[in-house]
């Protein structure tokens, strides 16, 4: 399962949209730093409507989403790089995840202690980067060394070098390691150093009630500083999720109306970090279950077969394939087959999102 992290400065509200992230968790939510130490794991579904309607036309006995693991890491202080405030440790846990939630603080309340005593999201995005990049640069440096010495007699060795090379220019300019094109030798090559910069990341902007809506000029902030390396942003408000969790499922939808908003910025994070990380989805259906799969993208129907069990794989056949949207158009596999919707895929075909599949294969 795939993994993401929170992180951002103390008190910017990390734990508290974890615990609404995953609604049932027990991570402590308390005003003063560090005070999530250990970090704290929770198994999120992916939301897909397209699940309910397919359900529906098959009249499935249960739905299965596809799910995404959340870290909550314990927040960052200026100086974590050389050990500041346990950053070594906390460090550490971002390089276990395949990508980064920066939770920034982005509205005012005198009773929720700011620890550089003034509300800037650009200043605290700064914070983490600076720490972020200095923990890049002591591993590469480090790495170096022992690559030049390689360098000498191994091409392998002075490719990854040269890749080196070109990340420790960009980082002493103040930039991230995602910014560095690099092949996929090269990528491959460096992966042993798990560089925290190089990880892709959200910026989950949180904001008060008022602002959900809306954002605020700390929200157009960030996004100006996410556009610089493009990133994405998702304005939240882990109070209002933390009072969602509490409502009945029926009231929440006339809450968020009440706020101008349609869905919680939950949702919004959630589906944007499934994006950040390359997934995608293809989906089965039939009287016993309506599921949906996570595969990379650019994975073949032999390899997507193999994410339901490694015996598909090994015996893949054909893939019966329709379009998720073809298939609700015309009420059912049926229908799609006498319209000639429904191809036959070999071993060469490429997933696509929303491909409604059935697998045959050899056993």
């Amino acid at each position: 399962m795939l993994r993401a992290g929170i992180v951002g400065l103390p008190n910017v509200g990390k734990s508290t949209l974890f615990n609404a992230l995953v609604a049932n968790a027990k991570a402590t939510a308390a005003n003063f730093p560090f005070c999530t130490i250990e970090p704290n794991v929770g198994v999120v579904a992916v939301p897909d409507e397209r699940l309910n309607v397919l359900a529906r036309l098959s009249s499935s006995e249960q739905i299965v989403p596809t799910r995404i693991e959340f870290v909550d890491i314990a927040g960052l202080v200026k100086g974590a790089s050389q050990g500041e405030g346990l950053g070594n440790q906390f460090l550490s846990h971002i390089r276990e995840v395949d990508a980064i939630v920066h939770v920034v603080r982005c509205f005012e309340d005198d009773d929720i202690i700011h620890v550089s005593g003034v509300v800037d999201p650009v200043q605290d995005i700064e914070v983490i980067s600076l720490e972020l990049g200095l923990a890049d640069l002591f591993q590469i440096e480090r790495r170096m060394e022992r690559v030049r010495k390689q360098a000498r007699t191994s091409k392998e060795a002075q490719m990854e070098l040269g890749a080196l090379e070109r990340l420790l220019a960009a980082l002493n300019q103040g930039k991230a390691a995602r910014q560095v094109e690099l092949t996929d030798e090269e990528t491959e090559a460096i992966k042993t150093l798990g560089l925290l910069t190089q990880k892709p990341i959200i910026y989950a902007t949180n904001v008060s009630e008022e602002d959900l809506a809306t954002g605020n000029q700390w929200v157009e902030q960030v996004r100006q500083v996410a556009a610089q390396e493009n990133a994405q942003v998702v304005v939240v408000s882990a109070q209002v999720e933390a009072e969602l969790v509490e409502l009945p499922e029926a009231e929440r939808t006339d809450f968020l109306a009440s706020l101008g908003v349609e869905e919680g910025g939950l949702k919004s994070l959630i589906k944007a970090t499934y994006e950040l990380l390359g997934l995608r989805t293809f989906l089965t259906t039939g009287p016993k279950e309506t599921r949906a799969w996570t595969i990379r993208a650019g994975m073949s129907a032999p390899q997507a077969a193999g994410v339901i069990h490694t015996d598909f794989e090994r015996g893949f056949i054909r893939a019966e394939t329709v379009a998720y949207q073809d298939l609700v158009n015309l009420g059912s596999m049926s229908a799609a087959k006498e319209k000639g919707l429904v191809r036959s895929e070999g071993k060469e075909y490429v997933v696509q999102e929303a491909d409604v599949l059935l697998f045959r294969f050899n056993v």
